[in-house]
């Protein structure tokens, strides 16, 4: 039978139960209010847009830009 080395020190313990709180509650999610889409709240959602405003430019966004733009200098 296995028997600890050392007594478990009361931090180390509380450390370890601790650690159970988040898989008592599950995530919460809304709906984005420009896109549709789901995401957690007070985050930036996956379209790139935060309480109506366009933080950042997606992935595909940008190479359609890119793309746009190379399309217009051919010309």
């Amino acid at each position: 039978m296995a028997v600890p080395k050392k007594k478990t020190s009361v931090s180390r313990k509380g450390l370890r139960r601790a650690g159970q709180h988040h898989k008592l509650y599950a995530k919460s999610v809304v709906k984005c209010a420009t896109t549709g889409e789901f995401a957690l709240p007070h985050r930036v959602s996956p379209a790139g847009w935060y309480k109506g405003v366009k933080v950042f430019e997606t992935r595909a966004e940008k190479a359609a830009r890119l793309e746009e733009e190379a399309g217009e200098t051919a010309e």
